[in-house]
Order: structure tokens, then C-alpha cells, then sequence
């Protein structure tokens, strides 16, 4: 082929530094921005911290810090331009402001255990329902010991050997979260005798013994049940501590070798296994219920189950307005220092754009949480009726309709709703939490999925544990109130919420 010149002209979209850093800060998290800004201040001397605005929490839980409104620097503004209000009066702030984490059973929070969901699970500190009001989160961060604390404090308390001693605290640093053993004692056994470099049969099977006596030392201790292999071994060692009786004697034989039976509800099958009585099944099984299957739960730190919300929803009149969080916004400023030192010179180099860095930094923060708050507050608007009545009245909602409203490309929207959270007076919820796809209406109009999820769990809770409702039976209900739903798109739905199906939810 002859070569040949062409000339061709066409238009593409070049995205700048500055364009590439201010959409990767918009869909970071609060931690991940937290961690961008650490590194950006070590790296650039032109960037600091300004501390007479209270500076900016770094801790990963990055809670209550100044709450004061900081209007005088880049990215403490509140962006009030990017706020649908006008006129109405300020609000009074957080003081009197009920505001919890997201109100969710434990279906939704995933803390019922999924070996056996027969046990009840008392809510988390995320839950914002049935928690108890005083309850300080960072108090109990700051003075509650760690589940290995205190059994360590009990162990000084214990006249033991010396190899005893050992064995437990080797034991007690082998625990999870949960309070279980973090594998078989063999496992243990294997793992001490590679770091102490102890070899032989002979020494083996005398480290083993020692571990062996070491754990029954351990599962003596309080919280019952640490230290189990498994959960049968954990509800047993509970049960073991309740007073002698029928009924205890065949809750340990429920949860040694039937715990599965019990799951299903299956009375006549759990008679015929254990050899007791109707009466005395349904008496083991409170026994069992009122076990908690997670003995380390009480000493998970407070921090890990805290979600910081991005934006708080207050009301003004008869309004709902949004505010950015000042806790977990940044305060930078550019260095007077560096800054006048550059000053005057020509051409200052490498030095002038590490200062027209921060400068960019510092704007695209400020960028990122007026797009936050004017993305946030377009969903306030159009969820007005959720902020009065919860989430049986949330309305249908998809991210165009956000999208057009504020002349913003539906990806922004999406990055923005990303693992971002909203406050309000009913819990915390991710800004996503509030898009749902709709359904059909008998009056033709539409229903969001979230509302309908809303009244199935409703029907689940008021349902009859004798006879539980079915997936056809809650479609007609549904049907009943004018929204046509199949019976699949349902169980869809009921799984979603972790809910068992109908023979699982079945009383004994």
C-alpha cells in the first residue's frame, strides 16, 4: 500500500489532573478521605491542617469532634448554594436531635448467626432499635475492656501453675471476636509448637495435654460459653450452668446432636430423638433461645459498629433541610509559611505547582461535599413523606431523575450515594438506601420497593407463630392494599431481609 497523509478532525474529552482528582475524592468514603488527606499532607508542604478550626478527627471512627459551623475556609463551608431552602430560620443544630444508627432487625444488620437461627440475638450497637438510650458508644470504647482483657484480668485472679498459666493466655490470645477458638486445638497445638520450635511425638502429645487442661481452666471463665470449638459446644457449656431438670438435660441433647431439627421447627422429629415430651421440647427450647451464641459480643469495640453519616437531616419549619457533618469534614489550609517564601519569585518550579496542588486539593474537597449536600438534599425533597412516616412511605426513586434535576451525569450520582450516609430522625441510612424501583399500583400508580419490603416485614411481625404466612398469603395481602406483587418477587424480597421462609418462622 502507498502511504498517504490525512488530515481528520474529531472531538474527545480530556480529562485534566485536576478533573481526575476531584471525581476519585467524590466517591472515596469517609475513612478512604481521611486516608487520602494523611497522605496528601505528608507529601505536600504546602498543605497543613488548620487547628484553629478544631482540625479534622483522623480516627477511623472520626466522631464527635467540634460541631461548630466553620464558614470561613475552603472546605468548612456549608455550601448553603447548594441547598434547595431559602429563607426559613437555621436549624437548631444536633442538640435534642434523636438521631441513631440505621433501625434494622437482625435479619437486615446480619448479627444473627447463621449456624442455627433458632437463638435469639440481642441488637447490635449499630441498631438503632431496642438499644438502650444512655448507651455511650465512645464511653464503652474508651473504659470497656476487650473480650482478651478480661479474661486476662481473671486469669491473674486464678492460682494456676505456671504452665497452666501459660496454656490459657495462649488460649485466650487464640479467641475471635466471638469468642470461639480460632481453629481445632490440634490447629493450636501445631501453630505454639512451630513458634517454640518443639518437635517430637513425646513433647507434642505433652503440649496437647497442656493445652487440653488450659481450655477447661478457659471455659470456666466468664463470659459461659468462651472458648467453645463450635456452637454446640457453646450453647452446652451454657446449659450446663442452668439449673438440673428434664427440660435442661434435653436442651444439651437439642444442642449436642439436633440442632438442626430445631432450626426446622420439627416437634414430633425432635420428640422422637430426644425421647422427651412435647412440653419438655418446648421448655428446652426456651433454654436454648435465652443462650447467647456469641459470647464475645458484648466486648466488640463500640467503634466497628458505628457509621458516621455524611450528612444530617434536620427540620427547619415545616421543611427538612440538609447539613454537611463538621466532624467528618476536613480543615486545610495552604501554608502562610511555604507560601510567602515563594512569593515574588519567578517561575518558582516544582515548588509553585506543589502549592497550586494543595490549592486543587483543598477545592476539590470543598467540591465534593457541596455535591454531597445538593445530592442529598434533591432526595430529601423527593422523599419528603419517608422523613414523617418512615420508610413504609418512601417513594419510587431511580438516580436519572436526581441526575436531571441537578444537571449531573448519572454516574456522579452513583458515586456520590456510594458509601455515604444520611442521618435522619428513623436511623442511618446510605444515601442509596433511598432509590428503589417501582411497582404497580390498583390505582395506577407506582410503589417503591422499599415500602413494599416495609409492609412485608410488618405482616412477618404481626403474623401468628403458629401459622405462619406463607409467600402466596403476604402476595395477597399485598394485593389487598393495591399493589400487585408475585408471589416470587416476594420471597425475593423476603430473603433480602433475611427472613426465613414460613416452616423456619413456624413456634414449636
Amino acid at each position: 500500500m502507498k502511504p498517504t497523509l490525512q488530515v481528520r478532525l474529531s472531538q474527545h474529552l480530556a480529562l485534566t489532573p485536576q478533573l481526575q482528582q476531584s471525581i476519585r475524592l467524590l466517591q472515596l468514603s469517609t475513612l478512604e478521605l481521611h486516608q487520602e488527606v494523611e497522605q496528601m499532607l505528608e507529601q505536600n508542604p504546602f498543605l497543613e491542617a488548620d487547628d484553629d478550626l478544631g482540625g479534622f478527627d483522623y480516627s477511623a471512627s472520626a466522631t464527635a469532634s467540634s460541631r461548630e459551623e466553620a464558614g470561613t475556609t475552603a472546605t468548612s463551608a456549608t455550601a448553603e448554594s447548594g441547598s434547595t431552602e431559602s429563607g426559613g430560620d437555621e436549624p437548631a443544630g444536633l442538640d435534642g436531635q434523636d438521631f441513631g444508627t440505621t433501625e434494622r432487625d437482625d435479619w437486615e444488620n446480619g448479627t444473627e448467626r447463621d449456624d442455627f437461627d433458632g437463638i435469639r440475638e440481642t441488637p447490635s450497637a449499630a441498631s438503632g432499635a431496642g438499644g438502650d438510650e444512655d448507651f455511650e458508644p465512645q464511653e464503652r470504647s474508651a473504659h470497656g475492656p476487650t473480650l482478651q482483657e478480661h479474661l486476662r484480668a481473671q486469669l491473674m485472679g486464678m492460682r494456676l501453675s505456671p504452665q497452666d498459666a501459660a496454656a490459657v493466655h495462649v488460649l485466650i490470645e487464640s479467641l475471635d471476636e466471638d469468642g470461639y477458638l480460632d481453629g481445632a486445638l490440634e490447629e493450636i497445638v501445631a501453630r505454639v509448637a512451630e513458634v517454640l520450635g518443639i518437635e517430637g511425638e513425646e513433647a507434642l502429645d505433652e503440649l496437647q495435654d497442656q493445652l487440653r487442661c488450659g481450655l477447661r481452666w478457659l471455659q470456666s471463665m466468664e463470659p459461659t460459653g468462651v472458648g467453645a470449638a463450635n456452637l454446640s459446644e457453646c450453647l452446652t457449656l451454657q446449659l450446663r450452668q442452668r439449673a438440673p431438670g428434664a427440660a435442661r438435660e434435653c436442651a444439651i441433647a437439642i444442642a449436642q446432636a439436633h440442632l438442626e431439627l430445631l432450626a426446622r421447627r420439627d416437634l414430633k422429629k425432635l420428640s422422637a430423638a430426644t425421647g422427651c415430651d412435647e412440653a419438655t421440647v418446648k421448655a428446652a427450647q426456651g433454654l436454648i433461645v435465652g443462650c447467647e451464641p456469641k459470647p464475645g459480643r458484648p466486648f466488640v469495640p463500640a467503634e466497628s459498629l458505628v457509621i458516621v453519616p455524611d450528612v444530617i437531616v434536620v427540620k427547619s419549619g415545616r421543611n427538612w433541610k440538609v447539613t454537611l457533618n463538621p466532624d467528618v469534614m476536613p480543615k486545610l489550609k495552604v501554608s502562610d509559611l511555604y507560601a510567602q517564601a515563594i512569593r515574588g519569585q519567578r517561575g518558582g518550579g516544582n515548588l509553585s505547582a506543589r502549592l497550586q496542588e494543595a490549592r486543587w486539593f483543598i477545592r476539590n474537597i470543598q467540591q465534593r461535599f457541596e455535591t454531597i449536600q445538593r445530592v442529598s438534599q434533591a432526595i430529601v425533597e423527593r422523599q419528603k413523606a419517608f422523613f414523617t412516616h418512615g420508610e413504609i412511605a418512601m417513594k419510587p426513586l431511580v438516580l436519572r431523575e436526581i441526575a436531571d434535576e441537578l444537571g449531573l451525569h448519572e454516574s456522579t450520582i452513583s458515586r456520590v450515594t456510594t458509601a455515604k450516609y444520611m442521618a435522619t430522625p428513623f436511623g442511618t441510612f446510605e444515601l442509596k438506601y433511598f432509590f428503589g424501583s417501582s411497582l404497580n399500583t390498583d390505582a395506577g400508580g407506582n410503589a417503591s420497593s422499599t415500602a413494599v419490603r416495609a409492609l412485608i416485614k410488618q405482616f412477618v411481625a404481626a403474623e401468628d407463630t403458629k401459622k405462619p404466612l406463607s409467600d402466596s398469603q403476604i402476595a395477597d395481602m399485598l394485593e389487598e392494599q393495591g399493589i400487585q406483587v408475585a408471589r416470587r418477587t416476594v420471597a425475593k424480597y423476603r430473603e433480602a431481609l433475611k427472613i426465613a421462609p414460613a416452616n423456619l418462622r413456624k413456634a414449636l
